[in-house]
């Protein structure tokens, strides 16, 4: 039986659970009943209508935009569509980050931005959610459908007759591109690239000419039928013979576990993970990645495995085990910490989204994740040796030395006092830097959501994301730690933050640099003009809209302003400016600004 995607019925634009996984997982498939066909009124039965109820159907009821000469027309209808809300962002690349953020709640983002100046500035972001695997629909306004296989010259390109430049862009970040410079053809190229970003978790671009918006066409004249799409299937003689030597594999091991990757997100296999923690008793870990993927009050959990800089204790079990089953690991520089995790091959089960590897092998391929991981469950006899060598060394984390009145706050401090807002009303983005190391330590109660971008890494990318995940969650009161670097790359979205009337907490981390950047590798390019963040801040509020902010210095101060910002200002937009030292730093970040170094200096090899 075919799955229906995000059909009319199945959308309540009203709430905030449309198509919205739990914690962040992304999934869009879900079973409904096709609506009954019905006439479109002829007015709304153009291309930009049409587009416009295609993303409502999957759950996309919010739209990110810059306006742009060749997007305008498109803007017009897709702001008719009664059950789509357009948002206008400050410029593209927040647009895109906006988007990704989005995806990331609610199973699929779009954002729409013009010709080349706009499709360029975005990239950077659909290269992050294409990193992450994250469907993204990425629009743009394309030029009039007369100008293609002209020679002349358009503005917003770069001068040449060929204008294809941003296309050839975005092949490289996409996993599908549709041009539309005829309307014949429209409704089946918008249907494939979301077709597509769906089935392959990835973004998708969409050119459509800009004259083409506004023209009625018979093609679009009814409701457009559910998108369908067959369910991937494991192949079975695969999958029993990978569950089989799995079971033999685990089932002789002394102290194995299990340790949860970031493309279980991908496989939609988060549930099929927890069954086997369940039914094996193993020690359960995250990668740093998947923080938030796996339910952190598991009677089992460990902790994040992260190398060297791991969470107290875990990677002591992890990396001592005589085997470990990883779902859905990335191993780069940054993940193994400058690739010095002491892991060995023939110890591991390595589980992808469509694939198992069995130490040096064998490799079964065409079995999917949450098949393999629910059939393994069936199959494990328990063991929690793992976990109670874990339960037998571990040590209760202390707290951060008790400050002295008035003294300069500490981020370990600051830390424990954000754990304490934790809830299942609440999600927390760490922006790329020392934030990362500090928010791995968090505790997440049942519930509460948790997202980063590690694999791309783009500074930067907090401040959009987290005007996306509000926006798709309003529910949820968003906590995001930004470092000051990081907060001056995208700053002016926290315009459109105030303008949507989003009650996120922003603690802007200010220690004047690229703390980060420091411990890879020190010099005066880390050190940037420090601002007054709340006054710019309030100067962007400019008294519209729900505002507040505070400066904070010590932790009479913190305390004082947490308990404002959760009480008479808890449904306003919130920024807490946190001034600390430029050397207070995570003793992770140490360890792993180190080890990355170590990693980027290697020198040639011999030739």
């Amino acid at each position: 039986m075919d799955t229906v995607i995000g059909s009319i019925d199945t959308c309540n634009p009203a709430t905030g659970d449309i198509c919205r996984p739990p914690n962040g997982a992304v999934s869009t498939v879900q079973t409904s009943t096709p609506p009954h066909s019905t006439t479109v009124n002829p007015c709304d039965a153009t291309l930009g209508r049409y587009l416009a109820r295609r993303l409502v159907e999957i759950g996309v009821t919010d739209v990110f935009s810059v306006p742009g000469d060749f997007n305008l027309t498109l803007l017009d209808h897709l702001i008719a569509e009664p059950s789509l809300k357009l948002i206008g962002c400050c410029n593209e690349l927040n647009a895109g980050y906006a988007a990704d953020g989005y995806a990331r709640s609610r199973g699929v983002g779009a954002c729409v931005v013009t010709f080349t100046v706009g499709g360029l500035s975005v990239l950077n972001a659909i290269a992050g959610a294409y990193s992450e695997n994250l469907p993204l629909i990425c629009i743009v306004g394309g030029p009039n459908s007369n100008d293609y296989g002209t020679s002349r010259i358009l503005h917003h390109t770069i001068g040449l007759p060929d204008f294809s430049q941003e296309l050839r862009c975005f092949q490289a970040v996409t996993c599908h591109q549709s041009v539309i410079n005829n309307l014949e053809d429209a409704h089946e190229l918008i249907d494939t690239a979301i077709s597509t970003a769906l089935k392959e978790s990835k973004p998708v671009y969409i050119s459509i000419s800009c004259n083409l918006p506004a023209i009625p066409l018979p093609t679009f004249s009814r409701h457009p039928v559910p998108f369908s799409l067959a369910p991937k299937v494991s192949n079975k003689i695969g999958l029993d013979a990978a569950v089989e030597a799995a079971a033999e594999f685990l089932n002789k091991a002394v102290k194995p576990v299990l340790v949860g990757g970031p493309k279980m997100r991908v496989a939609k296999a988060a549930g099929a993970f927890v069954e086997l923690a369940d039914a094996s008793g193993y020690g359960v870990a995250v990668m740093p990645s998947a923080k938030g993927q796996v339910p952190e009050h598991h009677e089992h959990f460990i902790g994040t495995y992260w190398g060297a800089v791991s969470t107290a204790f875990c990677a002591e079990i992890v990396e001592s085990a005589d085997a470990y089953l990883f779902a859905g690991p990335i191993f780069n520089d940054y993940s193994s910490v400058g690739y010095s995790l002491l892991l060995k091959k023939e110890k591991a089960i390595i589980v992808q989204p469509d694939r198992v590897t069995i130490g040096n092998g064998p490799a079964f391929g065409c079995v999917l994740m949450k098949d393999f991981l629910s059939g393994l469950a069936k199959r494990i006899k328990h063991n929690n040796t793992a976990y109670e060598n874990y339960h037998r060394i571990f040590v209760p984390e202390g707290k951060p030395l008790r400050e002295n009145p008035k003294e300069p706050l500490r981020v370990n401090v600051l830390f424990q006092h954000i754990q304490n807002l934790l809830s299942a009303e609440t999600a927390v983005l760490a922006e790329t830097g020392d934030s990362w190391f500090n928010c791995q330590k968090l505790k997440l109660p049942e519930g509460c959501g948790y997202e980063f971008q590690m694999q791309y890494g783009s500074i930067g990318w907090s401040v959009g994301a987290t005007l996306g995940y509000a926006q798709a969650i309003p529910n949820k009161r968003v906590i995001a730690c930004i470092g000051d670097g990081s907060f001056q790359v995208t700053a002016q979205d926290v315009s459109t933050m105030i303008r949507c009337g989003q009650k996120t907490i922003v603690f802007l981390i200010n220690n004047g640099g690229y703390t980060i950047e420091v411990e890879i590798h020190d010099g005066p390019y880390n050190v940037i003009k420090n601002w007054n963040y709340t006054a710019f801040v309030e100067a962007i509020h400019n008294g519209e809209g729900k505002c507040w902010t505070a400066k904070v210095r010590c932790e009479e101060e913190l305390v004082k302003a947490i308990s404002t910002a959760t009480n008479e200002e808890k449904e306003s937009f919130c920024f807490i400016e946190v001034i600390v030292h430029k050397d207070d730093t995570s003793k992770e970040l140490l360890e792993w600004g180190s080890r990355v170094s170590a990693a980027n200096s290697r020198p040639p090899n011999p030739q």
